[in-house]
């Protein structure tokens, strides 16, 4: 199972095609819309999420509800466009265009951004052929894509949720959903302007954000993934590029602006002994093979085993600045302040969205490649008779 996307953050639309989804999977243009608005939410957003509604159209590959086993194609339209079309539009330049038009060339690199070095890959003079494709706003679709993974997973019996940790140092206390289903957690950080399970500790986020706001500064912050109802035994030991942890962690620090990731008790593992770290494992006749803890998040040898996934990703402060940083003008050389694009103060509960679907991806992705998936009742009951198999081995 596979996807492309194409398209930039001020051109006419984002676009995905997705290939190898089984067919007979329920699939609906709302449920997507769904995901879609929850990443534009998330106390911090700038004005950009004013001026777009984010809302997918279902082009190809379902009929009447379902898909098809072939390509599935969303686009998701950028209503900014219509100010941009000179400026963005695939035709040759109009040679008497008033230069005035053109002044949102960019010369001037960000620092913490693709600008300079990808302009300096693809030849680029104009730095906005870089930051266009290289924005989070790619990410729409891929929560898209996520979405339609997520309509997989609910099918195979098995849940995601994401939330916030934590926000510029503030953590949040996570012990107040330990034993809550992924459902039951999802009730709660819907309604919390930071995606978080802590009332409290989001309350000093809200304020440590519209600190940064006022400042012309950016924070950034943690968010949690969690995984439930996966079979043991997802993944592979025998190659590097099958571990199923791996993947995980490769499609976590593709999402713009994570830079760490972590699984169970992550790096605290650095510093127990061995008899604090691994999991015991435990076996009844009611449940299988348990473990006592879950210190290893759910992954051992690059395979699940039973229990759930739960990963982190940290998120860098976006390095947009209303208070922009020092750089070098690539035409003239001088020192300048960096160019400013419309931005957030800080976007870690979305990204804690994003952060979901690209997981939800990864998971969906790898049942895919491990069974027989044609259908999906025939994938459905392979998923079952891996529950089984694990609970009687």
């Amino acid at each position: 199972m596979r996807y492309l996307t194409a398209g930039e953050s001020h051109g006419p639309q984002l676009t995905t095609i997705i290939e190898g989804l089984p067919s007979l999977l329920p699939i609906s243009a709302e449920k997507i819309n769904y995901d879609l608005k929850r990443r534009q939410g998330g106390h911090g957003r700038g004005r950009r999420m004013q001026i777009e509604t984010d809302t997918v159209e279902i082009m190809s590959g379902v009929r009447h509800g379902k898909t098809l086993g072939s390509p599935v194609a969303l686009v998701v339209t950028n209503d900014d466009w219509k100010h941009w079309t000179k400026i963005m539009g695939a035709a040759e330049l109009p040679e008497d265009i008033d230069p005035s038009e053109m002044k949102r060339q960019i010369s001037r690199p960000r620092p913490g951004h693709a600008d300079l070095v990808g302009g300096i890959k693809y030849g680029h003079r104009d730095l906005r052929n870089v930051l266009e494709r290289s924005s989070a706003r790619e990410t729409t679709v891929r929560v898209a894509v996520g979405s339609v993974a997520k309509a997989l997973l609910n099918e195979l019996g098995i849940s995601i949720v994401s939330y916030v940790t934590e926000i510029a140092g503030i953590k949040a206390d996570v012990s107040k959903v330990a034993g809550k289903s992924a459902d039951e957690i999802r009730t709660i950080i819907e309604e919390d302007p930071c995606y978080t399970v802590d009332p409290e500790a989001s309350a000093k986020m809200v304020e440590a954000i519209d600190a940064a706001k006022k400042a012309g500064d950016s924070i950034g912050g943690i968010v949690e993934v969690v995984v439930e109802g996966l079979p043991a035994g997802i993944g592979s030991y025998v190659h590097y590029d099958r571990k199923l942890d791996g993947k995980l962690a490769q499609a976590m620090l593709s999402i713009n602006a994570f830079k760490g990731v972590e699984f169970g008790i992550g790096f605290e593992a650095a510093r127990r002994p061995g008899s604090q770290v691994h999991d015991e494992i435990l076996w009844d006749e009611e449940n299988g093979y348990t473990r006592r803890t879950n210190n290893l998040g759910g992954l051992e040898g690059g395979m699940t085993t039973g229990m759930p996934i739960v990963m982190r990703g940290v998120m860098k402060p976006i390095p947009t600045l209303y208070k922009p940083l020092n750089s070098v003008d690539i035409e003239t050389k001088e020192t300048f302040k960096a160019s400013v694009e419309r931005s957030d103060s800080c976007a870690v509960p979305a990204a804690s969205v994003v952060a979901e679907h690209v997981i939800a991806w990864e998971i969906a992705a790898a049942i895919i490649d491990q069974f027989h998936s044609d259908q999906l009742p025939q994938l459905k009951a392979q998923i079952e008779e891996m529950h089984k198999l694990a609970k009687e081995f």
